[in-house]
């Protein structure tokens, strides 16, 4: 399937005034009420939050908690990685995307309380609340991996494009410095649920790509390291990858999973069924094993017959409500839900969970619901793409059905990650998609 430059600046268009306009419902006229509202984190679910909390609502006291000052753009971080973006790409102020009337404290949450409704900061100052947001995000764990630590990214072959702006960029300097060569380049992934699970794929065949055009490819190997027997939870898409990870000569090994890095040796060590065994490099990018941050970790929100150790908020997979704590909601990586830990996941959630609060005040049944949607742009090489979408059925639900065939390697969904993705990320922020 071809489609012209025409064509797709045309439905960069349509969708840039798409995700400018106010959502159908923020429209309506606004719910008046005392509740205080308590968000806790102010990345891409927190701040899309409190946006469209305080259009919907009149007279709500929000406050959102969070200590970092810098907002990260985070789907950026594969081109940063990619060479193709500067750090500065993924980075802006926290306050920028915040209402004027919601009160940010520049604090992280010490404890939460679900039975008292309170949250403690890390300052020590109680939070009380009527209803509460958890919308975190999740922890890197690199510390779960023996012999990794942040300091080891940018050297000696080692990259982690999940870290950080800086540490992307670090880690594009190591792929660009082990793909002027050649060598031996080893991927992997964790083995718990993780945010955006295409970016180890994307990552491998980035590395290929440049491998091919700087001529080294003849010289070099590259290994993927799956955690359990398939590349992709969906499993048409995971069957696609493997096709194309055969065809550019990829090589694959099943339910492998990182639990050691030795960085002089070069060799990294995988639990498998059959015994610890080590794999070696000249350039790999770790991605860390990922949880939920230790206070929501340590608290009574999380699962306890679900992903077990991992802290992932109890909350019904439509309704994104706790199940125990009805005026608790779980939005963004956080939320223990199936599926969902991507930013165009965000976008679908955070109306559904605000809708549901909105209805519980003014006493009637919200009838918006999340089905699990996922969206994956997953990169195959410079300038091409496949636009990945997807739900709790594992359905395909193209978003663009007979323009963008989701299975299929295109200029336009490279171009959907590249140009269109940010715009749309940046009026989700303000509650405008």
């Amino acid at each position: 399937m071809k489609t012209s430059r025409r064509q797709f600046f045309g439905l960069a268009a349509g969708g840039a005034a798409l995700a400018a306009a106010p959502l159908g419902r923020a429209t309506a006229t606004p719910v008046k009420t005392g509740a205080r509202i308590l968000i806790l984190g102010a990345g891409a679910a927190g701040a899309a939050l409190a946006n469209q909390l305080s259009t919907r609502l009149d007279g709500a006291k929000i406050t959102i908690l969070d200590p970092r000052k810098q907002h990260w753009y985070q789907p950026g971080f594969t081109l940063i990685a990619a060479g193709l973006k500067p750090a500065s790409y993924s980075v802006s102020g926290t306050g920028d995307w915040l209402p004027s009337g919601v009160e940010w404290i520049e604090e992280g949450a010490a404890e939460v309380d679900p039975e008292g409704k309170k949250v403690v900061t890390t300052g020590g100052t109680a939070l009380e609340y009527d209803f509460l947001f958890v919308a975190t995000g999740l922890k890197l764990d690199y510390a779960a991996i023996e012999g990794m630590s942040l300091d080891l990214i940018g050297k000696d072959g080692i990259g982690s494009v999940y870290a950080g702006p800086d540490y992307a960029e670090k880690t594009w300097a190591e792929m660009n410095r082990f793909t002027d060569k050649g060598g031996l380049a080893l991927f992997s992934r964790p083995a718990t649920e993780m945010k955006c699970a295409g970016a180890p794929l994307k990552y491998t065949f980035l590395t290929e790509d440049y491998l091919t055009r700087k001529g080294t490819r003849s010289n070099s190997k590259i290994v993927y390291a799956a955690h359990n027997k398939a590349l992709f939870g969906v499993p048409i898409v995971s069957e696609k990858v493997r096709m194309l990870y055969e065809e550019r000569g990829i090589d694959t090994v099943y339910e492998h999973v990182m639990k050691k890095i030795d960085p002089v040796r070069k060799i990294a060590t995988f639990t498998t069924p059959e015994g610890d065994k080590e794999l070696g490099y000249d350039f790999t990018n770790v991605i860390p094993p990922m949880r939920a941050p230790d206070v929501i970790l340590n608290s009574p929100l999380p699962w306890a017959d679900k992903w077990v150790g991992q802290g992932w908020v109890e909350v019904d997979k439509h309704t994104l409500r706790h199940t125990r704590y009805p005026e608790v909601f779980a939005v963004g990586d956080i939320a223990g839900v199936p599926k969902g830990k991507t930013a165009a996941s965000v976008k679908w959630q955070v109306p559904v969970a605000v809708d549901q609060l909105v209805a519980q005040i003014e006493g009637r049944e919200s009838k918006e619901s999340y089905n699990g949607y996922t969206s994956c742009p997953l990169i195959t090489r410079i300038g091409s793409a496949m636009l990945v979408e997807f739900d709790y059925k594992d359905n395909l639900v193209p978003s663009f059905p007979g323009l963008i065939a989701p299975l299929e390697e295109l200029w336009i969904s490279w171009l959907m990650k590249e140009i269109a993705l940010k715009p749309t990320y940046n009026a989700m922020l303000r509650g405008r998609a």
